[in-house]
């Protein structure tokens, strides 16, 4: 097996849009052996986004995504699901990439038990379903993905696609103009999504 580095701080703390699409392939591990390829992303831009939780301003709740790049921002969606972030911008605090879907690689017999009842195919293929898989919950939020013993995000030597798809985000209603949501071509893992594809 390629041996797995850890994302330094530098990484994160690039251009939004860019960190998507290098985030692509790179694999998302838990302390406890859960671990899947990073396929499918979402970018929320700060102050020019209106789609993103910061485009207001900070608050208590989104307070993580000002802070410094390479943190993971975990907040509950929809009184039921918890969606995980990797903090990511360069000049304009507030900015970050949300983790849509996962190729699981490592440890399924727990997401599974975590899952219960599902394909392998939908185990991680989408924002809450990944975080419900690998156990990631509002008690990760802030966590710093570069150091610590919690969760990282690694690259085992698989390059990011060289032409990633790109369509507008899912489940917004602004800030569709945007083709910010990119995902590996032709990956089984991408969330389903009936959304306009332009490469």
């Amino acid at each position: 097996m390629p041996r797995r580095k850890r994302l330094p701080r530098a990484f994160y703390r690039r251009d939004t849009l860019l960190v998507a699409r290098d985030l692509l392939n790179k694999v998302l591990a838990m302390p406890d052996g859960r671990a899947g390829r990073i396929v499918e992303v979402e970018a929320y831009c700060a102050g020019l986004d209106p789609a993103a939780h910061t485009y207001r301003g900070k608050t208590a709740r989104n307070a993580t995504m000002f802070g410094e790049p390479g943190h993971l921002y975990v907040y509950f969606t929809y009184g039921m699901h918890w969606c995980a972030n990797a903090v990511a911008w360069d000049k304009t605090p507030g900015a970050g990439i949300l983790i849509r879907a996962l190729e699981p690689i490592d440890g399924l017999p727990e997401m599974f038990a975590a899952r219960g009842g599902v394909s392998e195919r939908l185990l991680c293929s989408g924002p809450a379903r990944l975080t419900q898989a690998l156990g990631i919950t509002g008690a990760l939020d802030g966590a710093d993905l570069v150091k610590g013993d919690g969760p990282r995000i690694l690259d085992d030597g698989t390059p990011p696609p060289l032409h990633p798809v790109a369509t507008p985000r899912i489940g917004i209603r602004v800030g569709l103009e945007h083709l910010w949501r990119f995902y590996v071509p032709n990956n089984p893992h991408v969330s389903p999504a009936r959304v306009r594809h332009v490469q």
